[in-house]
């Protein structure tokens, strides 16, 4: 028994991984917003806020504007902690940004509130981060 493989209907491993990330990334918010500058900018991907309710038990994932590769991430630990925290976004960034948060806005976030907050700026640019 003879095993012909159709090479016409094959795809280069580049190929693969590019279909795969799009295969993961089917389930992402799309957000347009600007990165501290009068210009505009171009939609990002960046992971959805996941989803509860009142008196979270879960994470909550901030949209980062003008995104190349930053997560901003509060743990439900920090939310029913409510105390101020600063949190660094570099996530899969080539460059680190921290996003600064009272005791205040997380109590909001826990609440499902939306806040959006400012990053320190780095590399020549900041953005704006929004929970909820």
């Amino acid at each position: 028994m003879s095993h012909h493989f159709d090479h016409s209907r094959s795809i280069s491993r580049r190929e693969f991984t590019l279909e795969w990330a799009l295969a993961m990334l089917a389930g992402v918010a799309i957000t347009v917003s600007g990165c501290g500058s009068d210009s505009p900018s171009s939609p990002t991907q960046t992971p959805a806020p996941t989803p509860g309710g009142g008196g979270t038990s879960t994470d909550v994932n901030g949209v980062v504007s003008a995104n190349h590769g930053h997560i901003a991430t509060i743990t439900a630990a920090q939310i029913t902690a409510a105390g101020a925290l600063s949190l660094n976004i570099m996530g899969n960034a080539t460059h680190p940004h921290t996003v600064s948060l009272t005791a205040t806005q997380v109590q909001q976030i826990g609440a499902r509130q939306q806040v959006a907050v400012t990053s320190t700026t780095e590399a020549g640019h900041d953005h704006t981060v929004t929970f909820n």
